[in-house]
């Protein structure tokens, strides 16, 4: 119940304020939590310094610093939704490889939308459902039915459609039959059966979902991710299909998958390490 008033409280506030306002509160609030947070700032370390093992504590420092405020920002774009429009995309979002989901659209298998916890996802999400296209989303439950309901709401309105994790697999095998696109997150496993593999040079779970369902269905992994630029402006970045061929072996199939699209996940978590939101501590 604390988190759902909270919620709403950061929400009026955002909606009441211009954009950079809103922004500045939300970093005043996010150094002020960063203080505070030592579970938070110390699994946020500890997952920098396994990636970049050469960078000094002063670089990882100003990193996490960086993370935690854009994460604030994140969080008042997601509470703005309501007034976003097309306009808003002409003016805040540069879309490149739009065309990559277009093809795969024409193959009539479904599109399973490779993304991770980079940027802003759920604002990616949004944008391609206001664009027109037939978008779903796995999301996790919040434990908290009003947060639930909120977050559910917040995507729901600008016609992205959401479907609980623990209801994914029947689901997802329908939408993807539907030629629809349904957007999986690859680098979190939230099951307790994820694949173990080298990723970004430590042993780490990730989800077999994106896997599998290309398996199951041969709908092409199109991966996806919206990032932040320096002026909090955002690109919305739409990779080339995956290019694989099963071999038949389901196992061996299932790891090669996972290894082709982890590299270019690894890719912009390098790329944008003070965008990816993982506030846990990731590696085995």
């Amino acid at each position: 119940m604390f988190n759902y008033i909270l919620y709403r409280i950061g929400q009026f506030i955002a909606l009441g304020v211009p954009l950079n306002i809103g922004y500045k509160i939300a970093i005043f609030f996010s150094d002020v939590h960063s203080i505070f947070a030592d579970k938070d700032r110390k699994a946020v370390t500890e997952n920098l310094k396994a990636i970049f093992p050469e960078k000094s504590d002063q670089e990882i420092s100003a990193i996490r610093i960086r993370m935690f405020r854009n994460f604030a920002k994140y969080l008042v774009d997601f509470f703005r939704f309501s007034l976003l429009d097309e306009e808003y995309i002409k003016q805040n979002i540069r879309l490149e490889g739009m065309d990559n989901f277009n093809a795969a659209l024409l193959e009539k298998k479904g599109v399973i939308v490779l993304t991770a916890h980079i940027g802003n996802w759920e604002l990616g999400g949004v944008v391609v459902g206001l664009l027109g296209y037939p978008f779903w989303i796995v999301a996790l439950e919040h434990k908290s039915k009003k947060v639930n309901k909120f977050f559910n709401h917040q995507r729901e309105i600008k016609g992205v459609r959401v479907i609980p994790v623990g209801k994914a697999v029947r689901r997802c095998l329908t939408v993807l039959k539907q030629n629809e696109m349904v957007a999986l997150a690859g680098d979190r496993d939230f099951s307790d059966t994820g694949v173990e593999v080298n990723f970004l040079g430590r042993p780490s779970l990730l989800p077999r979902g994106p896997a599998a369902f290309y398996l199951k269905t041969g709908a092409s992994i199109v991966p996806g991710f919206m990032v932040r630029d320096e002026n909090d402006k955002f690109i919305l970045k739409i990779e080339h299909a995956i290019d694989f061929k099963p071999s038949g072996n389901e196992n061996k199939d299932m790891l090669n998958i996972i290894e082709a699209y982890k590299a270019i996940i690894e890719k912009y978590i390098r790329q944008y390490p003070d965008q990816w939101y993982m506030f846990r501590r990731f590696f085995i």
